[in-house]
């Protein structure tokens, strides 16, 4: 089961610490978008890094349409994960999607996880008034549409959409470039699991302290989005970043650092005791 899972999600572990911190990507992108981020916790964390079926390195032959069909394939990813390694008490940070599917695995094993940091979040990004998601139906079935008819052009538009910041077009080429290395078929299916789904109920149940990552200009979680989910989900805090777009760790890496390092520096003072490492801003 251990091996398996761990040769399944392309699981890969660094670092120096005893408490485990874990980096989940957003929707089309491996672990990989973490380089910038995760050597900075490598001297005080236990770093796991893992791809859900269909991306990176995953086994592809466990790819299971109905299974990751659903959000809650992926969120079995995740749980499968901890359980492989043994996990207690774990820092999970989560991009996008991987907030919410965070989120729905410590409703499920609360034990797994210390504290969530969710990095431009949305519990639904369909806008059903008074809730605004940012999108209306029609648009995100054009945008299913698009990848289905033109996955190129898809690739290329909805990467600049997720940067919306022309001072960082590289960075927009590199997530272009991720989503069209991914096989189309995984990256729909993906797609239409994570945008048509709504945690609004689910994140009133929240138990595990959270920090929520709101950046500016974001057009896929926009700041009145992370304000919803700061006001609704018990034991949340929200930080403001200055970074423009829905990817930080991407393009601002090191202002995503700090937030993060502020906040388990913050959160470190009840754990003393419980294997926590020397946390340095």
């Amino acid at each position: 089961m251990i091996q398996k899972t761990v040769k399944r999600n392309n699981v890969h572990i660094r670092g120096k610490g005893k408490k485990s911190l874990i980096f989940a990507a957003g929707f089309g992108c491996d672990q990989t978008v973490w380089n910038d981020v995760y050597p900075a916790f490598e001297e005080d964390y236990q770093v796991i890094l893992f791809d859900y079926v269909g991306f990176g390195n995953s086994d592809i032959s466990a790819f299971d349409l109905e299974k990751y069909g659903e959000l809650s394939g992926y969120v079995q990813d995740l749980l499968d994960v901890c359980e492989a390694l043994d996990l207690k008490d774990a820092v999970f940070v989560g991009h996008s999607v991987s907030s919410m599917i965070g989120l729905l695995a410590s409703l499920s094993k609360p034990e797994y996880f210390s504290q969530m940091i969710m990095i431009a979040p949305s519990p639904s990004y369909l806008n059903d008034p008074p809730y605004f998601g940012g999108f209306d139906k029609k648009d995100l079935l054009n945008l299913m549409d698009l990848m289905e008819k033109n996955y190129i052009g898809w690739a290329n538009a909805f990467s600049i959409t997720l940067l919306n910041n022309t001072a960082k077009a590289s960075v927009s080429k590199d997530l272009e470039d991720r989503f069209c290395s991914t096989d189309p078929l995984f990256a729909n299916t993906f797609a239409k699991a994570c945008f048509f789904t709504d945690n609004r109920k689910d994140i009133l149940k929240a138990t595990v302290p959270s920090l929520i990552l709101q950046c500016t200009e974001d057009v896929i979680a926009p700041r009145v989005v992370g304000e919803y989910l700061h006001e609704h989900m018990p034991n949340s805090s929200i930080a403001f970043m200055n970074a423009i777009g829905h990817c930080p760790h991407m393009s601002d890496p090191e202002e995503t650092i700090q937030l993060i390092k502020n906040y388990l520096l913050e959160q470190s003072v009840p754990l003393i005791g419980e294997g926590v490492g020397n946390i340095n801003g």
